[in-house]
């Protein structure tokens, strides 16, 4: 997480009705802003992304709300969009960031139908790694208060939840491995799985992290640093496990394969082990698959958050509720950057 400072500020001073830009309360809203550029396509973010400090504050369009930033998600994604992996025809520079949360501090005439200055809103769009970002009304999703746990819901949340929905047919008693289960997206996969009364192995980095994934419910953690994942399934589920929440690839993916039990599924949500590397992969033992999945009747399943914008104002729905229920922890890992330095 990165947490955001305003700069100098001003009094908004025009507030005419032709340049759509309402603050109902004279919020001061600074000349200029700083914001993370990408300025060269990279898979190294740092190499790629510039720190511009003296950007002009956008203004609002009719149907737009101004929000300033208090909380932006770094994702793996970033690391793919600054390398110019989503999107081949985007050429730099461009803005980075897809998701933050803050308060409405201007807002289009249209757009004043809905909202309201000072209120916190969450939203994911290009462009969240600044003090402040226009944000379409229309994607804007209102929040009960300004809390970094939200944030958490936006894109690590809703694809758990919309992934398994979808795809992993959870059921009591199925047992679920999750790949990188401490990450962002995996705490949520690792409490969905049992809040469906599966049974959840979790892999992750250090025993601090296994304690944490024991905390929210997982039944067998591995670290597989002092614990071979491949032999730890070999003997403890020796017939396979049924779905596979994988983000990691390159050799997890392949461990993973080998792991799934008769008519398993293997939901892929990303590769970040390969994410920094030239081509963005990890190396798959790919000519073997075909065979691996027919022995199994088991099935391989990519899921893509864009792909499911339809059904995901109701996944959001849920996962708050479920946090407001005390049913679900949003874990925070956060990054200290002083006014966006690096």
């Amino acid at each position: 997480m990165l947490r955001l400072a305003a700069a100098g500020a001003r009094a908004i001073v025009d507030m005419s009705y032709a340049r759509h830009f309402l603050d109902f309360q004279g919020s001061a809203i600074p000349r200029t802003m700083q914001k993370l550029v990408v300025t060269r396509l990279s898979p190294n973010f740092h190499e790629a992304v510039t720190l511009r400090r003296d950007c002009p504050v956008p203004l609002p369009g009719d149907g737009d709300l101004l929000v300033r930033n208090r909380f932006v998600g770094i994702n793996a994604s970033d690391i793919n969009y600054s390398a110019g992996r989503y999107d081949p025809s985007l050429k730099p520079p461009f803005d980075i960031g897809f998701e933050g949360i803050g308060e409405v501090v201007a807002l289009g005439l249209s757009a004043s139908a809905r909202y309201t200055v000072g209120q916190a809103v969450a939203y994911m769009a290009p462009g969240s790694f600044a003090e402040y970002t226009v944000v379409p009304a229309s994607i804007a999703i209102p929040m009960p208060s300004v809390k970094p746990e939200y944030l958490t819901m936006l894109v690590s949340g809703t694809t758990a939840y919309l992934s398994l929905e979808e795809l992993g047919e959870l059921s009591e008693g199925k047992k679920v491995l999750v790949t990188a289960a401490a990450g962002g997206t995996g705490q949520f996969a690792v409490q969905l799985s049992k809040i469906a009364k599966c049974h959840v192995i979790g892999t992750c980095s250090s025993d601090e992290k296994a304690a944490f994934l024991k905390s929210i419910g997982c039944d067998r953690p591995i670290n597989y640093r002092t614990e071979p994942v491949e032999t730890v399934l070999k003997q403890e589920y020796p017939e396979g496990v049924d779905v596979v929440y994988e983000s990691v690839g390159g050799a997890m993916f392949d461990l993973a394969v080998d792991a799934l039990a008769t008519k398993g599924r293997l939901i892929v949500i990303g590769f970040i082990s390969g994410y920094q590397s030239p081509t963005g992969l990890s190396p798959i033992k790919a000519g073997v698959l075909p065979t691996k999945l027919l022995k199994k009747s088991a099935s391989l399943r990519g899921f893509f958050l864009n792909h499911y914008f339809s059904k995901y104002q109701a996944a959001m729905e849920r996962l708050l509720e479920l946090y407001a229920r005390g049913d679900l922890v949003c874990e925070v890992s956060w990054v200290a950057i002083l006014l966006l330095g690096l």
